[in-house]
């Protein structure tokens, strides 16, 4: 009997497969995806756009030689690449160029506005929904609004949607030198039993970074993980003013023995 492959999740920079809780409500991308553009624009891009607008001046040094500075042509009053991210953009795709210079005029990075407003006008035509305000913030705050991602993680353009934001949110960290924290999990891992668990801030799922396992969980279910661990042999946790137990991980299958422990219920308390 031959099974059929779970179809993988639409976004090119995504490894996932699909779970069959996804596929039967329509998304094309998976949920950890999903969740990953609400971080984006919800909590990361308004906070990245905050960065570039106090880093639009450029920063002034006087010259080596304690003598004033020589420039052939004069110098922008900003940093370029700022500028451009937080340039402005059109609503629609139709410009008027009566002397068909657009095109040569436009270079450099695209900005946010002309990431988020085409995305926006898309759902909003095809929903008959209002807009926002064209500003960064307030349509990222609106894409990232429940029933908007929901709707667009079941369209045939969900893998694109999130495609773009991932290379957006690239070229934003890129000049403001601002990356979410990366930080090793002291678990091991469920599925593979390796310590190779890593939590970035602000997302809901921590990510096994083995390159033959790659599960991602959410801190709940590690949690109950490591209660089921500690039922299997647990211990009276040796931490100063710690009532919890504790579970040792064997020497024999990592190279350093370490242990976690969960703190004891409380008389009385519901389990």
């Amino acid at each position: 009997m031959t099974t059929t492959p779970a179809p993988a999740c639409a976004a090119a920079t995504c490894t996932r497969s699909l779970r069959p809780h996804e596929t039967d409500t329509g998304q094309l991308l998976c949920t950890p995806c999903v969740d990953l553009i609400g971080v984006w624009l919800q909590v990361e891009l308004p906070r990245q756009i905050i960065v570039l607008e106090a880093s639009r001046q450029r920063e002034t040094t006087g010259a080596s030689t304690g003598g004033r500075t020589v420039h052939r042509t004069a110098p922008l009053p900003g940093r370029d690449d700022v500028l451009n991210l937080l340039g402005p953009a059109a609503w629609t795709d139709h410009i008027a160029d009566p002397y068909g210079q657009a095109a040569a005029d436009q270079h450099g990075t695209i900005p946010i506005l002309g990431v988020l407003i085409p995305w926006t006008r898309t759902i909003c035509e095809a929903r008959r929904w209002n807009p926002p305000t064209l500003t960064p913030t307030a349509l990222a705050a609106w894409l990232a609004r429940p029933r908007v991602l929901d709707w667009a993680a079941r369209q045939p353009w969900a893998g694109d949607f999130r495609d773009e934001l991932h290379q957006l949110m690239r070229t934003v960290r890129a000049t403001t030198r601002l990356r979410p924290q990366r930080r090793p999990v002291p678990q091991p891992c469920p599925r593979c039993d390796d310590l190779t668990l890593v939590a970035t801030d602000h997302q809901l799922y921590i990510e096994c970074t083995d390159e033959n396992c790659r599960a991602m969980f959410t801190r709940d279910e590690l949690a109950l993980a490591a209660r089921l661990d500690i039922a299997a042999g647990s211990r009276v946790c040796l931490t100063k003013h710690c009532a919890g137990t504790t579970y040792d991980i064997p020497t024999g299958r990592h190279t350093t023995r370490i242990h976690y422990c969960a703190p004891a219920v409380r008389e009385g308390a519901p389990p």
